[in-house]
């Protein structure tokens, strides 16, 4: 899942009918048709209907259901580029679900790893996105901001509670930070 940014309000939003539309555009951005082309070519072709407007309860703006696609928190979305990121990150998820047999979300080093490669490889931390969170680091805001956004989805995985997800996080990060495919460096 990927955590609502802390600009969004949680009573702002569009309808479900303006994020389908939104969706339909953010299909058309270079990085989701990259994704897209790259989560066929390893055998996991997706479709137009794999992606769904919801309204969601918690502060998230989407997320990855295994098997089934992705959802947009309609209820959470006010721009186009929040339903772009959203997208992007769980596209993803998506792509390492494809090319990992044996991917287990409830397992807290697959679930640490994943968000490590989503937060990483979809500008979830750019530093304007940070600035605009509140966060102004100028050195190093990006790990930090991945980590935090990893604790933060990792906390709401029973299976990852408590300091063990800390220590989840930190046993992957190094192999899971720096494994950028299907890109072949961080963008």
């Amino acid at each position: 899942m990927e955590e609502i940014d802390a600009f969004s309000s949680a009573d702002a939003g569009k309808t479900l009918k303006d994020c389908e539309r939104m969706i339909q555009t953010s299909l058309k951005s270079p990085m989701v048709k990259f994704l897209r082309e790259h989560l066929e070519k390893a055998g996991c072709p997706v479709q137009d209907n794999f992606f769904k407007a919801i309204n969601c309860d918690k502060r998230y703006a989407g997320g990855y259901i295994s098997g089934e696609g992705i959802v947009v928190c309609a209820n959470r979305m006010e721009v186009q580029d929040n339903v772009n990121q959203a997208i992007t990150h769980e596209l993803i998820h998506a792509f390492d679900d494809c090319r990992a047999a044996n991917l287990d979300w409830t397992e807290c080093a697959h679930h640490a790893c994943s968000e490590i490669r989503a937060g990483h490889l979809s500008g979830d931390c750019h530093f304007k996105r940070e600035l605009l969170r509140g966060f102004m680091n100028i050195r190093g805001h990006e790990q930090e901001c991945i980590k935090r956004r990893v604790l933060t989805s990792l906390s709401s995985n029973p299976y990852c509670s408590g300091s063990t997800a800390k220590d989840y996080m930190e046993s992957v990060w190094d192999v899971c930070y720096n494994d950028t495919a299907p890109f072949d460096r961080a963008p």
